[in-house]
């Protein structure tokens, strides 16, 4: 079955079992998507960039964002009515009704649309039971229901979190899974080769820390933000925009996002006077909260395993400068040996030279008194000069 799109133009592939492998589109490039409805249906688009801006309304500039040919951080935009998702390779726009999921086929992005449709079909089904009981005029029940579900867009959110976090949490553990072993094997022997694996997992290291931050970062903003939270409840947004807004902002909000902007705390502003719930943001406080705990222990993990890190060079930095003062030392026992000897020789010199003495002849006994007294001389002067060296404290004891 085909499905098409809401709004024409671009060109949209039908979800066809036979070139389907686990509900993705075969060769898909780095401009298809996935869109997933609130209904629970799902198409595989291949449109260009101006065909998503018309269908979700929005800039150029936050297209850009989740573009995977350019390198921006992580990012959670609120727009007047999407939601801009940069986390790491999970590219998205969300909207009060469906989710437009960038490069489905990307390894890393399958696990995010197993589990969108896997949200999605208890939530379909529990909407065809409430159909059921509309017909039977169960109103009250139906509202009280409807109530305790959260909104579309919070829920796509919520996976799409649930997979960034879980996904830096299982790099952090394949992380410390290496580095120990091979911190405690450079402890061990100092080699070459162990200092630059090392190095590598201290470079990998490095580069997760900064992209753990920038989406714990992120989250603590939107959490110290009632405003950019607000933004983020599109549902509310929509079931209380006017008919004049409505039409409008859509065409405003692509020529120029300044007045987008002003349409949005306009729109905002109606839905406080109307409904009087706009600073009303428990509800998504406590889901950026959870995942804000999440991602906080994988950055405390990550920098515990900086300090192990720090700790193992300092220890490794301290052994080597016992082995420079140990070769230090062996380096003075050697230097003043060598001037006892060179003392002795000179004595040995002297005696040696080809000058006739008159004490020469006939005293051969000479000969012993002058090695054994020059012997004795020489080793109390490299006992002295070591001596000296434990006094200072140039030697140890």
């Amino acid at each position: 079955m085909m499905m098409m799109g809401r709004e024409g133009g671009g060109h949209v592939v039908p979800v066809d079992p036979g070139t389907v492998v686990g509900g993705l589109k075969k060769g898909a490039g780095s401009r298809s998507w996935i869109l997933m409805d609130a209904s629970g249906f799902e198409t595989v688009l291949d449109v260009d960039k101006y065909e998503i801006m018309h269908r979700v309304q929005i800039p150029a500039r936050d297209l850009r964002i989740i573009d995977p040919l350019l390198s921006y951080p992580s990012a959670i935009l609120g727009r007047e009515r999407a939601i801009v998702l940069n986390l790491e390779h999970i590219k998205a726009i969300i909207t009060s009704d469906e989710v437009l999921l960038r490069d489905p086929s990307d390894e890393n992005v399958t696990p995010v649309v197993e589990e969108l449709r896997r949200r999605l079909k208890p939530m379909n089904a529990h909407r065809e039971d409430q159909r059921e009981q509309k017909d039977l005029n169960v109103q009250h029940d139906i509202e009280t229901t409807e109530e305790d579900e959260s909104p579309f867009e919070f829920r796509a959110l919520e996976v799409a979190l649930e997979a960034i976090c879980s996904y830096l949490a299982a790099r952090t553990l394949e992380l410390e899974t290496a580095v120990y072993p091979a911190l405690d094997m450079l402890t061990s022997k100092i080699s070459s080769r162990n200092l630059d694996r090392v190095r590598k997992l201290k470079s990998q290291m490095t580069r997760l820390t900064a992209r753990v931050q920038k989406v714990r970062d992120e989250l603590e903003q939107l959490l110290d933000d009632d405003d950019d939270m607000a933004d983020l409840y599109l549902s509310r947004k929509l079931s209380g925009a006017s008919p004049v807004s409505g039409s409008g902002a859509a065409s405003w909000f692509l020529v120029s996002p300044t007045i987008g902007s002003k349409i949005s705390r306009a729109s905002r502003a109606s839905i406080a006077t109307v409904r009087g719930d706009e600073n009303d943001v428990e509800e998504l406080e406590m889901l950026l909260e959870a995942y804000f705990m999440q991602i906080d222990g994988t950055f405390n993990k990550l920098t515990t395993l900086r300090e192990y890190i720090d700790n193992t060079e300092d220890y490794i930095n301290i052994q080597l400068d016992n082995h420079r003062n140990q070769l230090i030392q062996l380096e003075l026992f050697l230097s003043s040996g060598t001037v006892c000897s060179s003392i002795y020789s000179l004595i040995a010199g002297i005696f040696g030279m080809n000058i006739p003495f008159s004490w020469n002849h006939e005293h051969g006994y000479m000969f012993k008194w002058v090695v054994v007294i020059s012997g004795i001389i020489c080793a109390m002067l490299f006992i002295l000069i070591i001596s000296y060296a434990r006094f200072k404290g140039l030697v140890g004891s």
